[in-house]
């Protein structure tokens, strides 16, 4: 089961970190404690919509850009067959493609793959990259 708040925690992770940013200058900025958005970015804690504001506008970011991010990734998820039922639950003539230890490649529409990281049982990573980056892209890397 993919979970919404951690979708959510990994896109605030992923702008902060691209702009080479701190926890601490994020929540400083967006008036909200450093443990608080810690947990926020791991996925613990689910943010109100004005939390999610705050940290949206803090990061420079539109809080719809932010959303549709997260609302894509969701999609993406719900479309790969296996993404969201257990490893152990998949039958044994469902043979995904193994890419490494772990990891196996779903899907790719010629603009975008996404991998699958099966972290545990009950945890899964979901990678999506652009085949063809322009400068504007980066790595979404969600867990659930």
């Amino acid at each position: 089961m993919i979970l919404l708040r951690r979708v959510i925690g990994d896109a605030l992770r992923a702008r902060r970190q691209g702009q080479q940013r701190t926890l601490r200058e994020v929540s400083t900025a967006a008036n909200v404690s450093l443990g608080y958005l810690s947990e926020i970015e791991r996925g613990h804690k689910e943010p109100s919509s004005e939390l999610l504001a705050a940290i949206c506008d803090a990061l420079g970011a539109r809080l719809s850009e932010l959303l549709r991010e997260v609302s894509d990734t969701v999609a993406l998820a719900e479309q790969m067959p296996g993404v969201l039922v257990s490893m152990q639950d998949e039958p044994a003539d469902a043979a995904p493609k193994s890419t490494n230890r772990g990891v196996r490649q779903v899907t790719s529409d010629g603009t975008v793959a996404v991998s699958v990281r099966q972290d545990s049982p009950l945890k899964a990573t979901l990678r999506s990259t652009r085949v063809r980056p322009t400068e504007r892209d980066r790595d979404v890397v969600c867990a659930a």
